[in-house]
């Protein structure tokens, strides 16, 4: 199969996690085993088989700059783990529109550079899907992308909170087009929801009675100082839907994003609280505290869903592709459990390699 051609909206953490990655894991025996990747081969593909040909921003120190320069300019302050040559790819300038709060606007400095004609250099670029990486509460700015897509013919992944691939009149869209879809709201890697989720099940099907739990995230870097500024309410109400999914009953259930702290940098603390009873009524409590560093949590999960979002158009599906969506986001357009979804992935994965 040939490479899988990629566009990026955003070049932001998330991408220079991405772009190190495809470095990192590109050039591995195939036969070693890799830390770090829950899949190296997926339907016969490997990172190796994944090109960048195109990236978008509005940001001075990044438009007009290549790829491999773009991806450590600030503010982005994801950690350098490859040196990475140039690629041959510059950043175009995109729309504004509304990618950038009040809050993230004292960190960003803003292109005077005309905007491109996305669809255009997306055609122009051969690229097949469009990985929009913009931040949480760029609502317009998704839907202009996603617009982008289906004028360039190519598949589209929302990792953003947005609903497109769960919203039923973009999904339809996609169909007529011919076009796969994919989203809302990325799971990380090793992320407090999928852990938070773990450990509910894992008690609950001990017999234990939840009575409340709650997931609070800090962070710092320029996603965490746009949630607090646009998205707070919207993202803690797809990660509390998708925590409480998980327990065969209702109780108290609250999880989401509570502050950005600057001095973080691209780290994100997670505190867990979970309180029920077991044998006879005794109770048990856990409080529990979670620390990763953010920007790379994006990029294993999203080396699958491009290859499978790949695997897909080989096999010409079209519209929301809901077994990736339900494995790689949190508010996919059917919500599954942890491991109907992990096995949906994997028949999906069988069944069109």
């Amino acid at each position: 199969m040939p490479k899988t051609k990629v566009a990026l909206i955003g070049v932001g953490n998330c991408a220079c996690a991405l772009i190190q990655g495809l470095q990192y894991y590109g050039k591995t025996d195939k036969k070693q085993v890799l830390t770090g990747l829950r899949n190296h081969s997926l339907g016969g593909l490997t990172p190796s088989d994944i090109q960048v040909v195109a990236a978008f921003d509005i940001d001075e120190r990044k438009v007009g700059k290549d790829l491999a320069e773009a991806i450590f300019a600030k503010p982005n302050n994801a950690p350098k783990v490859a040196n990475i040559a140039k690629t041959g790819v510059k950043v175009h300038k995109g729309p504004l529109l509304d990618g950038v709060g009040d809050q993230t606007k004292t960190v960003v400095q803003f292109s005077k550079a005309s905007d491109a004609d996305v669809a255009q250099e997306l055609k122009k670029a051969g690229a097949e899907i469009v990985i929009n990486l913009l931040p949480s509460g760029a609502t317009k700015a998704s839907a202009f992308y996603a617009e982008q897509a289906l004028a360039a013919k190519c598949a589209f992944v929302n990792t953003t909170p947005n609903f497109i691939a769960s919203n039923p009149d973009w999904a339809k869209r996609f169909a007529d087009a011919g076009l796969p879809l994919v989203g809302d709201d990325l799971v990380d890697q090793v992320g407090s929801t999928a852990l938070h989720r773990t450990l509910l099940q894992l008690l609950a099907g001990n017999g234990v009675k939840i009575t409340e739990t709650y997931q609070l995230d800090v962070g710092g870097g320029t996603e965490s100082m746009d949630t607090m500024d646009r998205t707070r309410d919207a993202k803690r109400a797809i990660k509390t839907e998708s925590v409480a999914s998980t327990l065969p009953y209702k109780t108290e259930v609250v999880a989401g994003s509570t502050d950005y702290v600057d001095f973080l940098q691209n780290k994100r603390d997670s505190y867990f609280w979970i309180s029920g009873t077991y044998f006879c009524n005794a109770p048990m409590q856990i409080d529990l505290k979670f620390s990763t560093v953010d920007a790379p949590n994006a990029g294993s999960v999203l080396f699958d869903i491009v290859r499978a979002v790949k695997l897909a158009q080989s096999k010409k599906l079209k519209g929301s592709i809901e077994a990736i969506c339900a494995y790689g986001f949190k508010h996919p357009p059917q919500m599954l459990t942890l491991e109907a979804a992990e096995e949906a992935f994997k028949k999906f994965v069988a069944e069109n390699s």
